[in-house]
């Protein structure tokens, strides 16, 4: 029984020290691979969190500094002077060397690199292209448009 107990406290005490973990979203892609020593196909199964686009651009814009409210601490105080760039959502992650006018031109580099990202995932990589339309303002609204219709122009597909 007294062994029963000491478990239970040490249990007790490991789990204020093991952080809590949290359950969310996630996304698994599974592909077929061959190994490299000649077996058979393996199915690889790889996971991994569901960010969202808000959720990203936060976490951009809050890399090397400082919610406000959380930059005026003592800590980031006396780091600012030192030069000493704290970053994160807590302003708890030391994120290297640089005074607060530099961290913040990294998180806008930040910012801007991923929504230049985002930018690309919404886009198409090829421009649209399409056959040449008449317009029918050759001659003018009066005359009645354009007499010598020309065959289309094929587009540079």
């Amino acid at each position: 029984m007294p062994l029963l107990r000491s478990l239970a406290i040490a249990a007790a005490a490991a789990g204020s020290l093991i952080p809590a973990a949290s359950a969310g979203p996630v996304v698994c892609r599974t592909s077929i691979e061959a190994p490299l020593d000649g077996s058979p196909l393996v199915e690889v199964s790889r996971c991994g969190p569901v960010t969202t686009t808000p959720e990203l651009m936060e976490q951009r814009f809050f890399s090397y500094t400082a919610p406000y409210a959380r930059g005026v601490s003592v800590v980031n105080q006396i780091t600012d002077v030192l030069g000493i760039a704290m970053g994160g959502r807590e302003g708890n992650r030391v994120m290297g060397l640089g005074f607060p006018d530099q961290t913040i031109v990294w998180d806008g580099s930040a910012v801007e690199n991923t929504y230049q990202v985002l930018l690309d995932q919404q886009s198409t990589p090829l421009p649209w292209r399409t056959a040449d339309v008449s317009n029918g303002f050759c001659q003018g609204l009066p005359q009645g448009g354009c007499s010598n219709l020309s065959a289309p122009v094929r587009g540079l597909w």
